[in-house]
């Protein structure tokens, strides 16, 4: 058994056999075979070998005509691996005695190999394991044939393995068969992690390099809770998480009644929930946990699932299919917030060294006028079906705000012209994410109708934090005492102008926070909606004033662990079945 520790981006647990994408590419879909088997899968393993054989001696002549035998010598070692009588016998060693089947058995012994050669000092023998990977990539080619599977079309659940997962390869991630992924790379925040936590996925990344130590097919433990990854469990460890996810599934059926109540604390005030959604089908569990509307409909997805830009009618029909849903209900669209590299249709800036600060967002979409208006156009098209608000996202300046706002009325009097109906009336709101709009938002609130602060982007721009950088995403934390600071003034800064504030970041999600936002004054929550019923428990169980009074010990701390600390304790005194 070995545990690894990376970075949880979305809670539950996962157990389950192992997908390995990115070196294997290939589902090993059978782990153990039949002892009257055994034979049989000998001389397909046979067979394989005298199939790599021939590729590889094809290679070597090919390379040796047309580049000279010092090249076409590197096939000539592959082959010499292929045919090693050692390597042979491990192999047919765990069919006969083990009756692993001839995939499993060549990836545990080619992958224990390599990592030997990686363990090694020498850089040129460091450099064989790929020479290995190579090997046991072809050997699997021929072992599998055509049986190799797409991750969005799985036939049997997996937890998948993969060095890197992209934010569409997360959506389009079969949710029936996919039972949790890690990743080696990543951080929290970050668009994959977003929607994984959407699509109720639970999810590790940041482990670092651990691929090599797995086997397609292996027992996975993901802990989506505390970042940790267990390979190959034994008996006890695997007992314990089976009982954690029965724990999980016990709360959750003593929550669900709280779905018909309002979010009403201890003292009488009425808070009002919202759900974050990526996809419309979403909006089932929002209803199911009865939340107050959606607080933030992201419109990303729309892009990043489609091949070309998507039309006015598919933003149309999905808006529509939203507010349907809502029955009446709220629903806040915000506008597409990406950078220009995820764009098929937008050509990507030539330097753009750090997306983060560049071209995404509302600076995007002012630049690409004919892509933003067909955008607004849709949404205002919607409103005629019920109520939508528009929110702009990565406010910076207040002329971006004007110019946005700008937009928005000319394609209103493009509607007016062509008597095409929409809400005359229409909340226009912004995301107060960036440093520079907080710190000015005693100047913005004059010009919204509603502010929602976007803590993802806000806690990376304020502790100068890449979320998505491995070597850092420690470092990313909403309990900085710096962050707090300018949550607390920002939500005050709203409720003296009267302008209607949520918080719409994944911290609003986290029950380590609830008691400290409400003693912010915060009275409207945008949360994922698996934490809706979560969020209402707290804020069920506690008054305003202690949630005062916490408040004003958090701000006399000075750093982020005590912070945490000092919040769990208190969780644990008032609703102590949240806590782990």
């Amino acid at each position: 058994m070995q545990t690894l520790q990376g970075i949880a981006v979305s809670p539950g647990v996962a157990i389950g056999e192992a997908l390995v994408v990115d070196n294997e590419g290939v589902r090993i879909p059978q782990r153990f075979v039949a002892r009257e088997a055994v034979q049989n899968e000998i001389e397909r393993l046979s067979d394989a070998i005298a199939g790599a054989d021939e590729e590889i001696a094809a290679n070597r002549d090919t390379v040796t005509q047309q580049l000279g035998k010092h090249y076409g010598a590197i096939f000539g070692a592959h082959l010499r691996m292929l045919h090693d009588a050692r390597l042979r016998r491990e192999i047919e060693g765990l069919i006969r005695q083990n009756h692993y089947s001839p995939e499993y058995a060549v990836s545990r012994i080619m992958r224990r190999y390599a990592k030997v050669f990686q363990s090694l000092d020498s850089a040129f023998m460091k450099e064989r394991a790929t020479d290995i990977f190579d090997i046991e990539k072809r050997l699997l080619k021929h072992l599998l044939g055509d049986r190799s599977e797409n991750v969005s079309q799985l036939t049997s659940p997996v937890v998948l393995l993969a060095h890197n997962l992209t934010p569409s390869e997360t959506a389009n991630l079969d949710r029936d068969f996919t039972r949790g992924f890690v990743t080696e790379v990543g951080g929290p925040g970050s668009h994959t992690a977003i929607v994984a936590e959407a699509m109720h996925i639970p999810a590790v990344v940041a482990t670092g390099q651990f691929l090599t130590d797995v086997s397609g097919g292996d027992l996975i433990i993901i802990d989506g809770n505390h970042g940790r990854v267990i390979l190959q469990p034994d008996e006890e460890t695997i007992a314990r998480y089976r009982h954690e996810v029965e724990e999980h599934r016990t709360l959750a059926a003593r929550l669900r009644p709280l779905a018909n109540k309002p979010a009403i604390t201890e003292d009488g005030t009425t808070i009002h929930l919202y759900g974050n959604i990526e996809f419309p089908y979403e909006v089932k569990e929002c209803n199911a946990s009865g939340a107050d509307g959606i607080g933030l409909y992201r419109t990303e997805f729309l892009y990043l699932n489609a091949k070309t830009e998507p039309t006015e009618e598919t933003h149309f029909e999905a808006y529509k299919k939203v507010l349907l849903a809502m029955a009446g209900k709220p629903v806040c669209i915000r506008t597409l917030d990406l950078g220009a590299e995820k764009l098929l249709e937008v050509p990507s800036p030539e330097d753009e060294r750090n997306p983060v600060l560049g071209l995404r967002s509302i600076r995007l979409t002012l630049r690409n006028v004919p892509l933003f208006r067909t955008q607004l156009r849709a949404i205002l098209r919607a409103s005629a079906l019920g109520k939508i608000r528009v929110m702009f996202p990565l406010i910076t300046t207040l002329k971006e705000l004007r110019q946005a706002k700008m937009l928005l009325t000319d394609v209103m009097e493009d509607l007016e012209e062509q008597n095409i109906d929409f809400d005359r009336n229409i909340e226009v709101g912004m995301m107060a994410e960036v440093p520079a709009a907080v710190i000015f938002l005693d100047r913005f609130v004059d010009e919204v109708d509603f502010i929602s602060i976007g803590t993802n982007d806000l806690i990376q721009y304020v502790l100068a934090v890449d979320r998505s950088n491995k070597d850092v995403a420690h470092m990313y934390t909403a309990s900085e005492p710096s962050v707090l600071r300018l949550l607390r003034s920002s939500i005050q800064t709203a409720i003296k102008s009267n302008t209607p504030v949520n918080i719409c970041g994944q911290m609003s999600g986290n029950t380590l926070y609830t008691m400290l936002l409400l003693g912010f004054g915060l009275q409207q929550f945008s949360v994922p909606p698996a934490s809706l019923l979560e969020i209402k428990k707290v804020i069920c169980s506690v008054s305003i004033k202690q949630c005062q009074r916490i408040a004003r010990r958090v701000m006399t701390k000075e750093n982020a662990q005590e912070i945490r600390s000092y919040l769990k304790d208190e969780l644990r005194k008032q609703v102590p079945e949240l806590v782990p």
